[in-house]
């Protein structure tokens, strides 16, 4: 029987450098090789079922814990009751009444005029960046920001949009980068507002002063700072920006919100040219009503004296954690943020300190390429407002016995 296109297309990906990547650490290595794992069940207390195993989650970044709380699963339920599971119809001819509040919350929770909300991080960056600008602007994005900053800004240079990358988190270098680039309208700089490998939050107050003064606008993707770090979780740049006016911010609708989509913060004139000119809006589908009930739940809870108290929570976790790792020699990246990085170096010693964590009960992601850079490749533990502080003082234990050998390994070499 001969091959039809579909097997040899199939067949053909088999050559592609990334797939053969991955197929040769699962073939060397297939006991620690944790990607594609299937969870059977999770509880209150951060525990994951897999394999009929429980584990500690150190791998959620569900960072408030808010996945469980009551009052958000009961707006999520009264949500399904008043709006069904899905109102089936693009943004584009019309928002159920829930988006629209939603979107208000979200704004006033912010203190910006507005926000329009997409169905995930990922589609508002692949359809705001390339709506932002045209052919006669340019968009520079940092070298380390998230991949889909960096796909966003492949989409505007296929639109004819002149494009480049800068290097991380240095002011100067992008201050090289506008002055070297020539005529042009405006640009776009693109960075994280905390970098999702490292947990570490670039100078965005200098960032901004130089785009200021180069007819730049600054666009920050903060998915991973929302909820849960700056002054009533509102994110890095209301914490480092004196004000909003030249900046743009995304934020995640999953992570501390534990609900679903992404968003953009905007004027209600902006706000309605991406509607026109954003075709991940257009085309990608709304975020289902129940969700958007949820969001509008977990907005109040931001602006309630409860938030303090998971945030409190938060931050005593990642300080435990920080401080138990310092006092068994690990060194870290992070600290200040609920992502905090576990630097290892080779793919395999990360892969087995993964397994090593896994058959002591925690679950912690082994990061490698091409998430990070070859030979770069790190742990990266996620803390929860609602870990407990004996599961953190456990995986110090266990972190102190399976990563100090490799950590002293590349050290020595």
């Amino acid at each position: 029987m001969s091959l039809t296109p579909l097997n040899e297309l199939t067949s053909g990906l088999k050559r592609n450098g990334l797939v053969r990547f991955f197929e040769h650490y699962e073939k060397l290595h297939p006991d620690t090789h944790f990607k594609d794992l299937t969870v059977q069940a999770m509880d209150d207390d951060r525990g994951m079922w897999i394999g009929g195993k429980r584990l500690v989650n150190f791998g959620s970044d569900s960072f408030l814990g808010l996945d469980r709380h009551p009052r958000v699963l009961a707006a999520l339920k009264r949500g399904v009751d008043a709006w069904g599971a899905h109102n089936g119809t693009s943004r584009a001819f019309s928002s159920v009444e829930a988006n629209v509040v939603a979107e208000a919350k979200l704004a006033q929770w912010l203190r910006v005029e507005d926000t329009l909300i997409y169905p995930s991080v990922t589609l508002t960056n692949l359809g705001a960046i390339p709506a932002l600008v045209g052919r006669q602007d340019i968009v520079l994005c940092d070298q380390l920001g998230h991949q889909s900053l960096q796909e966003g800004m492949r989409l505007a240079q296929a639109a004819g949009v002149r494009t480049g990358l800068f290097p991380h988190a240095d002011p100067d270098r992008l201050r090289e980068a506008l002055d070297d680039a020539g005529e042009y309208r405006q640009a776009l700089v693109c960075v994280d507002g905390i970098y999702s490998m490292s947990g570490t939050v670039p100078p965005l107050a200098e960032l901004d002063k130089i785009c200021r003064e180069r007819r730049a606008v600054l666009y920050v993707d903060d998915a991973h700072a929302m909820g849960v770090h700056g002054e009533g979780g509102r994110g890095t740049a209301l914490e480092h920006l004196s004000d909003l006016s030249n900046c743009l911010v995304v934020g995640s609708l999953s992570k501390a919100f534990s609900c679903f989509g992404g968003f953009i913060t905007c004027s209600s004139a902006l706000k309605k040219y991406l509607k026109m000119r954003s075709t991940s809006f257009v085309f990608g589908g709304p975020v289902p009503p129940p969700y958007l009930e949820a969001v509008c739940e977990v907005c109040d809870i931001l602006m309630s004296p409860e938030y303090n108290t998971l945030a409190e929570n938060l931050h005593a976790n990642i300080a435990r954690l920080v401080r138990g790792l310092a006092g068994s020699g690990i060194s870290c990246l992070g600290g200040k943020t609920p992502i905090v990085t576990l630097v290892i170096g080779d793919e395999e010693d990360a892969l087995r300190a993964g397994k090593d964590l896994y058959d002591l009960g925690y679950y912690v992601q082994s990061v490698t390429f091409p998430a990070v850079e070859y030979h770069k490749a790190v742990l990266r533990i996620q803390v929860n407002s609602n870990h407990r502080m004996q599961d953190i003082d456990g995986l110090v234990r266990a972190v102190a016995e399976v990563v100090g050998k490799s950590q002293q390994k590349r050290r020595a070499a």
